[in-house]
């Protein structure tokens, strides 16, 4: 899909293609069905003052678009922040996938441990295709995850956290506000995947239609729902939020060793918070709580 007129109706339509499409989409099943259903969108300017807030909030090892662009292209210089967009998307899991995990308890399901592993396979690939696609419309592009000096950090308040996060990329971009849990509900729910690209290219910012962090999340907003408390099989969320540690080591630990015995699938997983609860596939209703 070559263009050089590169806008952000043109990169939606690269992203939607590539879901709707690729053969990488899938979960690996017989069934042959896909991880991912159709994406949703959005972009933030590289000069939005809330990126220089994440890093004074998380700490200074937080890398903002302008500094992730310097390390992948040194030898350009006279790049301004305001220069770049970042581009993010929301991959949500299809409403299978949703209701097999809804109905685990304290281990994830096959579809869940599969969304997890193949899942993220597939966004490694949209990520490398959009840089790509990108590039050949002759529009410098990094996908930070993909890169060496993306890394994780026991620094800071929120530590483990990662030095750029793609949640916070989706939260700039407008879609989606955080949960009790630290997920991101999306207008298609919690249960999903997120990806960014940070390129060279001024696209209009999408709306932001929250100021409030947590939104869309009915337990902070309205003082209601916390039903993600008691879906944690850990205990690792309670009225102050989300012990990552808790739940860090259930992750990589229990479930990553039952994920290879039970299916032979060696990844960190669990993801129970995500389903059975009113986030799940959509931003609730006050009367869902």
């Amino acid at each position: 899909m070559k263009k050089t007129n590169v806008d952000g109706a043109w990169i939606a339509a690269v992203i939607e293609e590539i879901v709707a499409t690729s053969e990488e989409n899938t979960l690996h099943l017989p069934t042959g069905e896909k991880a991912f259903d159709a994406p949703l969108v959005g972009y933030s300017n590289g000069a939005d003052s809330i990126y220089q807030e994440y890093a004074a909030h998380i700490g200074d090892f937080y890398l903002t678009p302008l500094d992730i662009f310097r390390k992948a292209f040194s030898q350009e210089t006279g790049v301004d922040r305001g220069d770049l967009t970042v581009i993010s998307w929301v991959l949500p899991s299809t409403a299978r996938t949703r209701e097999e995990q809804a109905a685990t308890v304290r281990r994830p399901c096959e579809r869940w441990i599969r969304l997890r592993y193949y899942g993220e396979l597939f966004n490694e690939s949209l990520r490398r295709f959009l840089v790509a696609s990108l590039s050949e419309a002759g529009i410098q592009a990094v996908a930070p995850v993909l890169e060496p000096y993306w890394s994780q950090s026991e620094m800071g308040p929120y530590a483990p956290c990662s030095n750029w996060s793609e949640r916070h990329a989706a939260y700039a971009a407008g879609l989606g506000s955080f949960g009790l849990c630290d997920g991101l509900i999306t207008p298609v729910g919690k249960a999903m995947r997120t990806g960014s690209v940070v390129a060279r290219v001024v696209i209009p910012p999408s709306e932001r239609p929250y100021t409030d962090p947590h939104a869309y999340c009915l337990y902070y907003s309205h003082g209601t729902c916390g039903k993600c408390i008691s879906r944690c099989p850990v205990k690792a969320i309670g009225a102050s939020g989300h012990d990552k540690q808790t739940c860090m080591r259930y992750t990589t630990q229990k479930m990553r060793e039952y994920a290879l015995d039970a299916h032979g699938i060696d990844v960190s997983v669990c993801g129970i918070c995500q389903a059975g609860i009113p986030c799940t596939a959509h931003i609730p209703h006050p009367d869902e709580g």
